[in-house]
Order: C-alpha cells, then structure tokens, then sequence
C-alpha cells in the first residue's frame, strides 16, 4: 500500500494545473503528489486542424506567467484584440477592445492539446508521480485521508484527495455529493472553420432567435465555432453535409469574415449548468467541471476552474494545518465563494438573455448592447467579467 500526500484525480488542464501551482512548495516540503489520469499524455504535441481548443481569459495569463508557463504557452495561442457583441437583425452591437482595457489582449486562444503539452513538459517527476493511464474505480474515506482504489486493483491513500474528473464525475455520486442541475434544452455545436478574410485577432458573439454563436480567432486563421442550438435543431446541424452546414452557419453569422470556405469535425454537447452541491469535505475537494459546469458561449467555464485552482494552491500552502484539513479547505471555498457566486451568474443570466426569442426581451438585450457602447462604466464592467478580473484587480 503506497501513500502520497495528494492525489489529484484527473490530469486534464485543471488537474495537471494545480500539480504544477503545488509543486515548488511540494518539493521543499517533502510532499508527493499523484496524477491520476486513464488517458497518457503524448510526448510530442500533434497540430490538427480540428483540435479543441479554450478560451483563456487575459486574467488566466497573469495565472500562467506567475507559474512559469505563459512563455509555452504563447507561442500557439492567438490574442483576442476585439470582441465584437453583436444581436442578428438588430441594431444594438457593442465591441470591446484590448487598446480601450490598456491589456495586450483581452484573451487568448489556445488549442487545449498544447496548454497540456506546456503543463505536462513543466511537471517534475521527482514531485509529481503520473498514475496513468489508470482511474479510480473507489473512494473510501479514512480518518487521516482517503483510500482509492485503481481499476487495476492497485490501492494507493493520500491525506488529500482531490475530485478533477469533469462534469460526469461518476467518483462524485459515488461518494453522496449532490449536484444541482439546470438544463438548458439546447446543445452546444462545436467545430473549426476557415474564413476567406483574415480574423485579425477579433472574437464575435452572435446573439440569435434560435441561440448564442460564438466564433473565436484560432492560429492558422481558423476560428473555433460554439453554436447553440435547441438539441434537435443542433443534431440535425450535425447530421447534414459540409456543404450545407457552412451554407446555413454563413446565413446565421453574416459576411464579416468574408466567405465561410472549410469546416472540420463536428461535436456535439447537450447544455447544462451543473453544480455539485459540496465542493469541500474533510480531505477532500471537488474542483474544475466536477465543481462547476458552465454554458461554454461567455468562455467563462475554465478561467473560473484556474483560479479556484490557483486559491486552493495559495490556502493549502499558507495552511499551517495538516492537509487535508478541513479548516483550511473551508478558508479555500470562501475565499472563492463571491467569484464562483458572480462567474456562474453572469454566464447564465447571458444564456438565459441572449436565447429567448421574447420581443419584450429581444428588444431588451438591444438596448442593452447599445448601452454598453453609450455608458463606459458598464462596458468597463462587462469587459473585466470578459476578461476574467471581476472580482480582483490587474
């Protein structure tokens, strides 16, 4: 029986992030962390034009460069120098611009497979001890940590335990952790395409009847495409042929880029927001999708999950308690309460606006995005949200 200090379960972007914000202190105090993830991570990164990819907030590059990974990173992410609001067939229209917040960019763009090249290639194995591929078939709760038990039938018990396996944690029903659960009745379509023009750096979202677009400036001038549909409206969308899909997203999102020319694969994610009822129990914390899953058009989900990530980081290195106690992990959620109080709420009161057909509620939201140009301290607000600094200063 092996044991560790913490047990990160889960090694995606958000896991492998918080390895790497404990890891300095995690040498100089003599603790071992484990990285348990069922997919290994490739050792040489592989562009591909139909890589996902995030949108990381100019807030989560201030993240990344006090962990010594923006200068990686940067060199495949594309700026977001303007995001243009815009609502089909309406006036109101509203752009925010890097040059007016005084920031080199207002975000970036970054395929999620070299943002977990760039983490994977800063993790050392001397202090972070990779358990892949491999997952966590139980949990049993100790009184000094927890035990996992490993598909291969492996046992391993850590002090701390931390849940970093998505939004469809299964080890989260397992252990009684509740979630609250608000569908949105529509899916999200996800896919990139080509443009004739050049983005140059711009960002859109597209507010229609039948649902919020986004389309965000990727390297190789590709923009990665997030449309929402009603779910059967997007599986039809996901059905129909190359030709035919462009055809109808060209009618949807206009001729600002010029001709719509190449779409690659196509995904498609049923939308809810999803809450777990308890993000910290003694030895225990729920972090990332697993804490929180939000609708993917205001790119609000996984900047939210960094800095939970970076404030847990910062409490349990600050702690004077054993970890895992339970003490500091309450300290952790209420440092981070008003942010995930003012992130969820904002990304789905923009939802819920931006996808209602109501005239009373149409004609609201255009006033609104003509407000935003005419009144700069609510554009200022609406940018920092944008950017990631709502609740903290530059």
């Amino acid at each position: 029986m092996s044991r560790v200090h913490v047990a990160i379960i889960g090694g995606g972007l958000v896991g492998a992030s918080l390895a790497l914000a404990l890891q300095d202190s995690a040498r100089q105090r003599g603790w071992r962390i484990a990285l348990i993830e069922p997919f290994a991570p490739g050792s040489d990164y592989q562009p591909s034009y139909d890589a996902r990819s995030t949108a990381l907030s100019y807030g989560s590059r201030l993240i990344y460069e006090r962990l010594g990974l923006w200068q990686g990173i940067a060199q495949r992410a594309e700026p977001i120098q303007q995001i243009h609001v815009s609502d089909r067939g309406r006036f109101g229209a509203t752009r925010l611009q890097a040059i007016e917040e005084g920031v080199p960019a207002l975000g970036y763009v970054v395929e999620n497979a070299w943002i977990g090249h760039c983490l994977w290639q800063a993790l050392d194995a001397d202090v972070v001890e990779w358990r892949c591929p491999a997952e966590v078939s139980a949990m049993q709760r100790l009184d000094d940590g927890y035990r996992l038990t490993l598909s291969d039938g492996a046992s391993l018990e850590c002090d701390l335990a931390i849940l970093a396996d998505g939004g469809r944690s299964a080890l989260r029903e397992q252990i009684g952790i509740g979630v609250n659960v608000k569908p949105y009745g529509q899916s999200a379509l996800i896919a990139n395409v080509s443009p004739l023009e050049a983005h140059r750096g711009q960002a859109f979202e597209r507010f229609t009847d039948d649902g919020p677009m986004a389309l965000l400036p990727l390297s190789d001038n590709r923009c990665a495409l997030v449309w929402t549909r009603a779910s059967a409206d997007a599986e039809r969308l996901l059905a129909i042929s190359a030709a035919s899909f462009l055809g109808e997203l060209q009618q949807a999102f206009g001729y600002r880029l010029g001709a719509l020319q190449q779409v690659g694969a196509r995904h498609l994610y049923p939308l809810s927001l999803v809450e777990a009822q308890e993000q910290v129990r003694p030895h225990l914390v729920v972090l990332g999708n697993a804490a929180h899953s939000l609708h993917p058009i205001a790119g609000q989900g996984y900047n939210l999950s960094l800095r939970d990530t970076l404030a847990l980081a910062e409490v349990l290195i600050g702690s004077e308690g054993p970890l895992g106690d339970f003490a500091t992990l309450q300290r952790y959620q209420q440092r981070q309460q008003l942010d995930q109080q003012l992130t969820v709420g904002f990304s789905d009161q923009v939802t819920r606006l931006f996808s209602n057909a109501q005239p009373l509620l149409s004609a609201g939201r255009n006033l609104g995005l003509l407000g935003l140009d005419l009144l700069p301290p609510a554009k200022r607000w609406f940018a920092r949200q944008a950017m990631g600094l709502g609740t903290r200063s530059l």
